[in-house]
C-alpha cells in the first residue's frame, strides 16, 4: 500500500500545483473522486487485466466510459497514467491530493469515536479544544464504540489521542508485561 503511496505522490502533486495555478481545487478533487471510483468497478479492473488490450486503448474506454464527467485535462490525465502503467493508482492519487488539498486550506478530517453519545455541550467543548490545539479548520466525523468502555479516540491525520478505558487498560497491561 506504502509503495503506491509513493507511486501516486509526484501525479497527485503535479495535479495539485495545477488546480491551485488554475483556481479549480473542487473541480480537481471531483475528477479525482471520479476516476478513483471508476477503479473500483469490477469491469474497469477486467478491463486493466486483459492482455489483449492496449495501453491507450484502455484510456480511450475510460475516457469514453466516463464521457462529459471528465475535462480535457482529465482526459490528459487518464492517458498519461495509462502510458506510464498507472492507472491502479488513481486511488491513492485521489487521497494524496486530497490530503494536499487538506493542508492548503488548513482543513483536518477528525474521527472522534466515544464509548457512548456525547452532549452536545461536550461536543462543542472537545470541537474548541481541538481547534486550538490543531490550529486548524475541523471535518469532524462522530462514531460511538461501547467497547472503549468509556472515553474517546481521537484520529487527526497522524495524530492519535486515546483516552479511552480500554486504551487505558492496554497500556496498563504493555507496563505489566514489559515491567
Amino acid at each position: 500500500m506504502a509503495e503506491l503511496h509513493t507511486l501516486a505522490r509526484p501525479y497527485a502533486k503535479a495535479a495539485f500545483e495545477l488546480a491551485q495555478e488554475t483556481r479549480a481545487l473542487p473541480h480537481w478533487s471531483q475528477t479525482l473522486k471520479t476516476l478513483a471510483a471508476a477503479m473500483s468497478d469490477a469491469q474497469v479492473a477486467a478491463l486493466l487485466a486483459d492482455p489483449r488490450l492496449s495501453r491507450g486503448d484502455v484510456a480511450a474506454v475510460l475516457t469514453s466510459a466516463l464521457g462529459d464527467k471528465l475535462d480535457a485535462q482529465g482526459r490528459n490525465l487518464v492517458g498519461l497514467l495509462a502510458e506510464n502503467n498507472r492507472l491502479a493508482a488513481l486511488p491513492a492519487i485521489a487521497e494524496e491530493f486530497e490530503a494536499l488539498r487538506a493542508a492548503a486550506e488548513s482543513r483536518v478530517e477528525v474521527e472522534i469515536t466515544t464509548a457512548a453519545e456525547v452532549a452536545q455541550a461536550q461536543q462543542q467543548a472537545l470541537l474548541d479544544a481541538l481547534r486550538k490545539r490543531l490550529s486548524r479548520e475541523l471535518v469532524v466525523s462522530w462514531k460511538t464504540d461501547p467497547s472503549l468502555v468509556a472515553g474517546a479516540v481521537i484520529r487527526a491525520g497522524d495524530l492519535v489521542i486515546d483516552g479511552s478505558v480500554s486504551g487505558e487498560l492496554a497500556q496498563l497491561r504493555q507496563a505489566v508485561v514489559a515491567g
